[in-house]
């Protein structure tokens, strides 16, 4: 039997599973392209369509909302600007200093998310043997932070 809310409902998961599927597709197409972008070379053309697939990925990834309230929190004000400028400095011509710093921007935006991916890393059965070496765990010990919820 037809019902409206059931369709409804459908409807707003069906968008939301597709939009989240696009998003990360788009997010690994963009991480691809930057990857590709350093290594000719810090080709600018690679390295822009990789910043815009990344952050347009992410916006679907998470939404619209959360994307402006995550690069807006005060707390990321400088990993936020200097993403920024980095983007910027890509498309007006110097890839090298823009990937500077893009990167530093990126380190300090998802500082927080790092100790939690180690510790899923570490628990990886394809990467978790690198990370019980004696020398990587006191590497990881010493620079974990809080954990993130996941």
């Amino acid at each position: 039997m037809y019902n409206a809310y059931s369709s409804h409902w459908l409807n707003h998961f069906i968008t939301f599973f597709f939009s989240t599927e696009v998003g990360l597709g788009l997010t690994g197409f963009g991480v691809l392209f930057s990857f590709l972008g350093i290594i000719m070379l810090f080709d600018k053309g690679f390295l822009a369509i990789g910043n815009i697939l990344f952050v347009s990925g992410v916006s679907l990834t998470i939404g619209l909302q959360s994307t402006v309230q995550f690069f807006t929190k005060p707390k990321n004000h400088k990993g936020s600007i200097s993403f920024g400028i980095g983007f910027f400095l890509i498309l007006i011509g110097w890839p090298f200093f823009g990937m500077l710093a893009e990167t530093y921007g990126f380190v300090k935006l998802f500082r927080g998310f790092w100790p939690t991916a180690a510790v899923y890393l570490q628990k990886s059965p394809t990467f978790g043997w690198i990370f019980h070496h004696p020398l990587v765990t006191s590497l990881l010990t010493r620079f974990r932070g809080r954990r993130v919820p996941v």
